[in-house]
């Protein structure tokens, strides 16, 4: 079973949004993951991904390595290796810079984890 909240904000002048992600069976689940496959797929070919393709991913990301036993530091300080900006539609960054998730996984006990700046971008200062 996989049931995940997860709370977007963004720049000041995106407003924020949740999502919620449930998949109560394995055939559910199956789902999940093969449109996160062809996601990957879109990436393969080059093709950049929207806001949700991009928020789906980083989902998957997260049950693959809470599965994997791995600590909530490590998920959360290796999320900006997921995508880069050229991957993604422009605005995608600039919408996904905080992402919290609230996880409930198998039996596990809920976990809280947040994405700061997931999407690494280059901030450009202007000269006066």
């Amino acid at each position: 079973m996989i049931l995940i909240k997860a709370e977007v904000k963004g720049e000041s002048d995106v407003p924020p949004f949740t999502r919620v992600f449930e998949y109560r069976d394995k055939f559910d689940e199956q789902i999940f993951f093969d449109s996160l496959e062809i996601t990957k797929d879109k990436l393969a070919k080059n093709l950049r991904i929207n806001t949700n393709e991009s928020l789906a991913l980083y989902c998957g990301y997260v049950v693959d390595q809470l599965r994997a036993r791995v600590s909530i530091e490590n998920i959360e300080n290796n999320a900006a290796k997921i995508l880069l900006p050229d991957k993604v539609m422009i605005g995608v960054p600039e919408t996904l810079r905080r992402i919290s998730f609230e996880v409930i996984l198998d039996n596990f006990p809920k976990k809280k984890l947040s994405f700061h700046e997931p999407i690494p971008t280059i901030r450009y200062t202007m000269a006066v």
